[in-house]
């Protein structure tokens, strides 16, 4: 008998994504990787995101599952809730994935396998490793907040990660567990960095694959100004917190 497959919970947080939620359900089916699952967190969507994740999980429950949030609190804290859902429910490996089909779903089966038969503890989907791109349609300002943001995060952190600002990744539950996710303080884009923070401080390997990032075609982006100040201000918070 071979070994079973492992359980793959992806982590969808969404707000105002009704659109795009069944799209990248079908996507998410669409790739016949066995053990997979999508968890949508919805943070209260006022357009009715909740309800459409609902019948999802009615149609297909063995591959869609809700968590249903009383209020929009940040990105961080739908993550925390999803990926604390997600290990509670006997994941071996848990995928951070956006719901605005930026994120190449083609990529997740490269992802588990890197997860899978190598030393990796989590797998980043690059945009800057050779091989990764993003959309032609990207502003040219995102492009250079992104690019100044992963210089500023790696010069102070010292990661070593060349798309340290990402949020499509792939973590062994494992890892998981030992960065104690259901303690990180962040909350916006600023989440990705203190994961990937406490991931190198355990001394555990980050690998990165590479993705083409896409630019979202229906919704608007959840980013903002105080979003962007707490990103600006936690490296020197987990810098300091270090000495």
């Amino acid at each position: 008998m071979g070994e079973s497959s492992p359980k793959i919970i992806v982590v969808v947080p969404t707000y105002n994504e009704r659109d795009n939620l069944p799209v990248l359900a079908g996507l998410l089916s669409d790739l016949h990787l066995p053990g997979l699952q999508m968890l949508v967190v919805d943070d209260n969507s006022p357009d009715g995101t909740g309800e459409v994740a609902d019948e999802l999980a009615k149609a297909a429950p063995d591959q869609v599952g809700v968590l249903h949030r009383t209020m929009k609190d940040g990105l961080g804290r739908a993550y925390v809730a999803g990926i604390t859902r997600a290990l509670d429910e006997g994941a071996d490996i848990v995928i951070q994935m956006d719901a605005d089909l930026s994120h190449p779903h083609s990529v997740i089966p490269a992802m588990v396998e890197k997860l899978t038969t190598t030393d990796a503890a989590l797998v980043i989907g690059s945009r800057y490793v050779e091989g990764g791109s993003a959309a032609a349609e990207w502003a040219w300002h995102r492009r250079a907040l992104s690019a100044w943001a992963n210089f500023y995060v790696n010069t102070l952190l010292r990661l070593h990660v060349k798309d340290a600002t990402a949020g499509f990744k792939a973590w062994q539950a494992d890892t998981l567990r030992a960065i104690d996710v259901s303690s990180i303080q962040s909350n916006g884009y600023s989440f990705q960095v203190e994961m990937n923070h406490r991931t190198v401080r355990r001394g555990l390997r980050i690998a990165e694959v590479p993705i083409r990032f896409e630019e979202r075609t229906r919704g608007a982006s959840k980013m903002s100004l105080r979003v962007q100040l707490e990103s600006a201000l936690m490296p020197w918070k987990l810098l300091f917190r270090r000495f």
